[in-house]
């Protein structure tokens, strides 16, 4: 049974990498390469795992691409602050606000579902998403499922095609990490190069 789990899940993984949209990838790197150009900011949202990604994200971001990011999962004072005295569903927004999110910059959303409000899922990634919209900022996002949210309102969305419905979430946050590795190494936003491979 185990093995079998093993295969399948190699094998779902590797159907995932071949019906991916390479276009809204290229998409994706276009809109990040007017962001450098024009010396916005970038800011990645995500929750639980997602917030992971985003953490990992920032430092990748900042290093290898010469991008200034930011994600409010890194600051955990000012986001449990948040959180207790705003609310769940407004913590990012508010964060934005602060961060005096402009038309220069973009938000970059990681999730599952990509945020749903009608089932009060990832609320505060529509709340943010919205806010968004009306600094007229970028809105790119890597997200699972049908997308949510994310992917109805994204400049330029990746969603990653579900192959199995057992593992959604932990094939959808892999595979956040193998695109956003491709963005941000990129020939066109890499600036840097990296320890290994600069180690030859």
């Amino acid at each position: 049974m185990e093995n079998n789990y093993v295969s399948q899940f190699l094998s779902d993984a590797t159907t995932i990498i071949n019906m991916i949209d390479k276009q809204a990838i290229e998409s994706i790197i276009t809109k990040l390469v007017a962001v450098k150009k024009n010396k916005g900011r970038l800011f990645f949202l995500g929750v639980g795992g997602s917030a992971g990604s985003a953490s990992h994200a920032v430092n990748d971001f900042r290093k290898l691409a010469g991008i200034e990011s930011y994600t409010p999962t890194d600051n955990v004072s000012e986001l449990t602050a948040r959180i207790n005295d705003d609310g769940w569903d407004s913590c990012f927004v508010n964060w934005l606000v602060g961060s005096q999110l402009g038309s220069k910059d973009a938000i970059f959303i990681f999730s599952v579902g990509g945020g749903n409000e009608e089932k009060n899922i990832s609320v505060n990634l529509v709340k943010a998403i919205q806010y968004a919209k009306q600094q007229k900022s970028t809105i790119l996002g890597i997200v699972g499922r049908d997308g949510g949210y994310t992917a109805k309102m994204a400049d330029a969305c990746v969603i990653i095609p579900t192959v199995n419905a057992d593992t959604v979430t932990p094939h959808t946050e892999s595979f956040h990490g193998t695109i956003w590795h491709l963005i941000v190494t990129h020939p066109s936003l890499k600036s840097h190069e990296m320890k290994w491979e600069s180690t030859k």
